[in-house]
């Protein structure tokens, strides 16, 4: 996910004005004047794997037993195609048909194919899951330490002691991590931040994947059944098809990755064309993920049947090794600290620049550009640190940002529904919407056309998937909030 610029500076106008007089172009620079891309095939494939594979497989085992044998491992694999095949659409619209130019980021691509109202609504589309991300990742954080403390009780006491913890606490401790991290400029040179991300999404999956894969070769396994958990046995029949729905968003969820593309194509070599290696690079990105999901998600049903966690790395499913357990928890915790960074500010100097907070300090500036409140930085230093930029501003807005991501959370702290309303929300105007209009904007496609209505069958089927699964992930929020008591011990 993404919305904002890398760092790549374009070289001066004078600079500029130079090579065009002597006709020449420095052969360290492509032909925006940046410093020359050196993407390959390989490193889009790894970046793609990186950016999809996150804490949406926590909830697989349990989207999976609401399917079932049948249905799940198919609504997977449609899922995978209808990504790869917009994100091959979306890779035409990396730069402009007519005259070449580049478009940097997702939401510029929109601009110069679709502009106007469609322009707006991207943005307003990408703003709004990135904050729902940020408050999810909150959420994620506080149960996966709250499991860590809750493993060490059962460890002790045995598996039916009440071990009650109170995710709260976590959350705040989660929110004064992020308000100090958010004051920290220049976060988008700490590269290595990412890095340490990806190595954690990868080794907490992983460490899920070997859990389920000991459990179901040590049993008892659980009951599952070709059409997911049962009516009048395991669910209503009115729960069957509100899970049914809401598993449909914790699917979308893992596969909420479209918005980062443009980015990952800007780091590609200009020859062979950008377009045909993001193809190829979003096929091999796409396949991996989706053989890697389809373990999680089989195999966690296999091990836990009907009765899967929402999260299967704090539900408990797993007691031991417990060490390894609480490895997987803190993996997520390590990732999603950085992983909230990633969302909220420029953090990689390739990928994943997600200016929340450098979008509303620029429109304050310009929309205030007297107020020495907003425009006034101070230089401080501090023992042991090098001297950085303070502003009041940036600690005012930022921190009331932070606080208010966390009190949101603590009153939905719902993990698996609160993942399937952003990837409800998220998957078709960003997955399918936006790709699909600008590919026909730039091939001209006829309306009416067999190749339009296609493209607009597809685009509806994913709204009405999408609408689904958006109500789904409400009713079950309203259905927590039922007897939930926000700050009590669970």
């Amino acid at each position: 996910m993404a919305v904002g610029q890398n760092d790549r500076k374009p070289i001066s106008a004078d600079e500029a004005r130079a090579f065009e007089i002597s006709g020449s172009r420095r052969q360290d620079l492509d032909d925006d004047g940046r410093p020359k891309r050196t993407g390959t095939v390989l490193t889009a494939s790894a970046h793609i794997i990186t950016a999809v594979i996150g804490s949406g497989v926590l909830s697989l085992a349990w989207a999976m037993a609401q399917l079932g044998w049948i249905a799940g491992p198919t609504v997977l694999v449609a899922f995978s195609f209808i990504t790869w095949f917009c994100s091959s659409l979306l890779a035409d619209s990396y730069r402009s048909p007519i005259h070449g130019k580049r478009n940097y980021t997702y939401i510029s691509a929109v601009r110069a194919n679709l502009g106007g109202f469609k322009f707006k609504l991207c943005g307003l589309a990408q703003y709004v899951n990135l904050v729902g991300v940020t408050i999810g990742y909150t959420i994620t954080t506080s149960i996966s330490m709250a499991a860590v403390k809750r493993s060490n009780c059962f460890q002790r006491h045995g598996h039916r002691a009440a071990c009650r913890v109170s995710n709260t606490t976590y959350m705040i401790a989660y929110a004064c991590i992020q308000i100090i991290l958010s004051q920290i400029p220049n976060f988008h040179k700490l590269s290595w931040l990412s890095i340490v991300a990806a190595v954690m999404s990868v080794t907490y999956s992983s460490i899920g994947l070997g859990l389920s894969i000991a459990k179901i070769a040590g049993g008892p396994r659980g009951r599952t059944t070709l059409t997911g958990v049962t009516v009048g046995v395991d669910v209503s029949g009115t729960e069957k098809v509100w899970r049914t729905f809401q598993a449909l968003g914790d699917i979308a969820f893992a596969y909420s990755f479209s918005n980062v593309l443009i980015e990952i194509q800007d780091t590609l070599k200009s020859s062979p064309p950008e377009n045909k290696v993001m193809k190829k690079a979003s096929f091999i990105g796409v396949t991996t993920t989706t053989i890697f999901y389809m373990l999680c998600g089989v195999l966690g049903y296999a091990a836990f049947g009907n009765d899967a966690p929402g999260n299967f790395l704090t539900g408990f499913g797993f007691y031991n090794p417990f060490w390894l357990v609480d490895l997987g928890n803190i993996c997520i915790a390590i990732h999603l600290i950085g992983a909230y960074q990633v969302v909220t500010k420029c953090v990689s100097s390739q990928v994943f620049c997600q200016p929340i907070f450098q979008f509303v300090e620029s429109w304050s500036q310009s929309r205030w550009p007297e107020s020495g409140f907003v425009i006034t930085e101070h230089t401080v230093k501090l023992p042991l640190l090098r001297a950085f930029p303070f502003s009041f501003f940036r600690l005012v807005w930022r921190t009331i940002y932070v606080i208010l991501t966390a009190v949101i959370a603590m009153i939905f702290p719902f993990f698996n529904d609160f993942l399937g309303l952003i990837g409800a929300l998220a998957f078709w105007p960003l997955t399918v919407f936006f790709p699909v209009e600008m590919y026909m904007k730039q091939a001209a496609v006829r309306r009416w056309s067999a190749t339009w209505v296609w493209l607009q069958v597809q685009s509806m089927a994913c709204l009405i998937v999408s609408i689904a699964a958006a109500c789904g992930s409400v009713q079950g929020l309203v259905h927590a909030l039922g007897g939930y008591k926000p700050f009590k011990y669970s």
